[in-house]
């Protein structure tokens, strides 16, 4: 019989059917509404007072409002709204946030959300019951099987619907005895110690086609390109993310800085590359499945041979073409599999370390 795992939280993201978009519209202008509101209240509260309101206090001045004739959100979304405004402003010490502009046409329109507590869903015969409406989903997921908690519905760059929902789930163990190191780069996003890539370079394949669609002022099919490239990224982060985890009862990856390089000339190669996503995959993915998961030092892991130790590896900029390497203990090494091999070294002595203090 197979052992479960303690259960984790986990974020299901579903798609809303898109004949109710009208509907999440209007709640979400309201719900820009409220926090606009609690926005001006908190800041004349700070100017004139110098107090800074809790979550609780906005809550007290926004009683009420769910009452009023057409409003349709319901008292624990302008709650959670006032907790939520509290809580980002706590967060970026700031005394007045950014306003939530609602006018579609607008540069600064605000993408819908609508959040919701655990009280005000409820999921029977396929639909979703909110706010006295009955929500159709492309429910992949089969949400009768979950406990649903707090979540929100969010809406896209395509004006398309999203039912976010918080979920306990049980992992299952993993099968899977290996040990595997994982190098992150630009050109190959991902090169497993194995041998295995994933290439990290999809938005740079699509980009032509996107600043084609820009020049003749097709935002539409610019958003649904983007859009594109953003789920192939996703799709394939998450395929490959799940192998390594069932294959494997130990998982290293470097420790490279995309916040680091995001501020360099790289930056568009960095998120195309999409390291953070990925090592948030399997970070959680390792923690259902009860396997380890750690970020190692990746320092000199490159010039590193990983058969002799000698650093003999291509060095600078200048190295940066040399894909292949020949150390002089006679081993050749394709660079990414080399440093990856040194990431998973690292890793195993780490353990090896810790298990022995």
């Amino acid at each position: 019989m197979t052992e479960k795992i303690a259960g984790m939280v986990k974020t299901l993201k579903i798609r809303v059917k898109d004949k109710h978009a009208a509907f999440l519209g209007q709640m979400a202008r309201e719900v820009n509404t409220a926090w606009n509101f609690v926005n001006e209240l908190s800041q004349r509260a700070i100017r004139e007072k110098r107090q800074f309101m809790t979550g609780y206090d906005l809550q007290k001045y926004t009683n009420g409002y769910c009452t009023c004739e057409g409003v349709l959100v319901g008292s624990g979304t302008i709650e959670t709204v006032c907790m939520e405004y509290a809580g980002r402003r706590r967060q970026f010490k700031k005394q007045r946030l950014n306003w939530r502009v609602s006018n579609p046409s607008s540069p600064k329109h605000s993408l819908g959300w609508v959040p919701f507590k655990a009280r005000q869903i409820t999921y029977r015969g396929g639909q979703l019951t909110f706010a006295g409406q009955k929500i159709s989903l492309w429910d992949s997921y089969g949400l009768a099987d979950y406990k649903m908690r707090a979540g929100s519905f969010t809406q896209d760059s395509r004006g398309r619907w999203y039912f976010n929902v918080a979920v306990t789930v049980q992992g299952e163990p993993s099968a899977g005895t290996a040990a595997v190191g994982l190098d992150l780069g630009l050109k190959t996003a991902v090169t497993a110690s194995t041998g295995q890539r994933i290439e990290g370079r999809l938005f740079r394949e699509a980009e032509a086609g996107l600043a084609k669609a820009l020049r003749a002022g097709k935002k539409r099919q610019a958003r649904t390109l983007n859009a594109k490239v953003k789920n192939q990224r996703k799709d394939l982060l998450h395929k490959f993310s799940t192998q390594l985890v069932r294959e494997n009862a130990a998982i290293f990856v470097g420790d490279v800085s995309g916040a680091k390089l995001i501020k360099t000339k790289m930056a568009k190669s960095v998120q195309d590359a999409g390291w953070s996503a990925f090592k948030t995959m399997l970070e959680y993915k390792s923690h259902q499945a009860g396997i380890v998961f750690s970020v190692v030092n990746e320092a000199y892991t490159t010039q590193t041979c990983n058969v002799c130790g000698v650093i003999a590896g291509p060095k600078g900029r200048a190295g940066l073409n040399k894909r292949m390497w020949e150390c002089e203990c006679g081993a050749v090494h394709d660079r990414d599999v080399n440093a990856a091999l040194n990431i998973r070294a690292r890793g195993l002595a780490s353990l090896e370390a810790g298990a022995a203090a």
